[in-house]
């Protein structure tokens, strides 16, 4: 399956600070949408984080996965952030993929500190119809042992420079403040969504018995899913797709599938184009049983996912004239052994013009340059550069030519 890696960002739960994030998307159409929280200290391109995304954006999934204030290439201060500052980046996250995709997240998906961050966020995120957890602790609190050793002089002075994965990191008091007023796990029998817990029985960084408690807590549906002998970074790939595909299967007797009733609205003309959402401009294109996508490329303010409207026009040319050939070559019975057009579009100024669009002296102009192969003589190549200029297409753009617009829902 194509999938299309998007980067984007959006404002942090501090209205400030943008966060830098990754839309990973199917080119085949969005099955559901998911949003994806990273571990304590890490960030959105960590492997657990990039495999599980692509994972399930092959099960038809649209991932949005960023980094939290202050880590990653997001924008802010890691010092100044704490457990819920996460959940007000998650919320904005959110209301983020509402406003792009139409849509808010329907799974949320949490490894490690980002479990308990969606757990504790599901109740304020409406879209949300299933969270994962992914060797999630019980407690926020529990983050506070990596640094167990610096807790006093965080207290005394606070703050403190300390050492979490080989790298250093700025804790103050503030952080320990917050995780201790945290109270996850007591209020998930309210959480009303289907949870899935993954966990290794052997993670040496969160226990299972994390797992035990988040699980004893929740009402169903909920479910436990051991990951063996994983990591507690689900650092083996086998591992990351393992849990991207369980994701796929259990959350699909939760989220809202494409709908037949969501098809494009019955037409009997010719071709019917359709607005995918109302935040971007890719167009669905439905002509009898084919379709396409229509877009415009990013610096146009699109997301270039297809052709263009201009695109489109030169290939109906194009694709007009190659037939036109062929039939008549055929019906000769001339030697065409092959044909290709290339077209470009643009406008241009023409002396003497009696008609221009705007009163500047310009008129578009279409160049159609036609490769044709084969034994042909010089006559016969002529007469086929000829026979062009009576494409069907070719013959309705030269005009004359009228468009009529009309309401569709005030025209029988």
């Amino acid at each position: 399956m194509a999938i299309t890696s998007e980067r984007v960002e959006f404002l942090g739960h501090d209205g400030k600070s943008q966060l830098a994030a990754r839309l990973d998307s199917p080119d085949t159409g969005v099955r559901a949408t998911a949003l994806f929280a990273h571990c304590f200290t890490c960030s959105k391109d960590i492997h657990a984080a990039t495999r599980i995304a692509a994972a399930l954006t092959e099960h038809g999934f649209a991932v949005l996965r960023f980094d939290f204030t202050g880590l990653g290439a997001s924008e802010g201060e890691f010092a100044n952030t704490n457990f819920s500052s996460n959940v007000g980046d998650l919320i904005a996250a959110a209301q983020f993929m509402e406003k792009t995709l139409g849509h808010g997240p329907e799974v949320l998906v949490g490894h490690s500190l980002g479990g308990a961050a969606v757990l504790a966020a599901a109740h304020s995120i409406p879209s949300a119809r299933a969270v994962a957890t992914i060797g999630a602790p019980a407690d926020p609190g529990h983050v506070a042992h990596l640094f167990d050793d610096q807790t006093d002089k965080i207290v005394a002075e606070g703050e403190a420079r300390v050492k979490i994965g080989g790298r250093g990191f700025t804790i103050q008091k503030q952080f320990l403040d917050d995780i201790a007023e945290q109270k996850v796990h007591e209020n998930l029998s309210d959480l009303g969504k289907a949870l899935l817990i993954f966990h290794a029985p052997g993670d040496a960084t969160v226990g299972i018995d994390n797992a035990a408690t988040i699980f004893g807590a929740a009402k169903h549906p909920k479910s436990f899913v051991s990951l063996d002998d994983a990591d507690h970074l689900v650092s083996r790939p086998e591992d990351a797709t393992y849990v991207a595909n369980v994701l796929s299967a259990w959350a699909g007797r939760y989220i809202t599938e494409p709908s037949t009733d969501d098809a494009p609205i019955k037409t009997d003309s010719a071709v019917l184009v359709t607005e995918i959402n109302k935040n971007g401009l890719a167009q669905s294109i439905t002509a009898g049983n084919h379709s396409l996508i229509a877009d415009e490329p990013e610096k146009l303010g699109g997301t270039d996912k297809g052709f263009g409207p201009y695109d489109l026009l030169l290939s109906g040319l194009g694709a007009c004239t190659a037939m036109t050939l062929r039939m008549y070559a055929n019906h000769k019975g001339w030697p065409l052994e092959g044909v290709s057009v290339a077209l470009d579009h643009g406008r241009v100024h023409r002396d003497d013009c009696d008609q221009t669009d705007g009163g500047d002296g310009k008129i578009y102009r279409i160049v159609r340059k036609i490769t044709l192969t084969g034994s042909l003589d010089g006559e016969q190549r002529i007469r086929l550069l000829e026979i062009a200029d009576k494409c069907p297409v070719h013959k309705t753009l030269s005009g004359p030519l009228e468009i009529v617009t009309l309401d569709a829902q005030k025209t029988p």
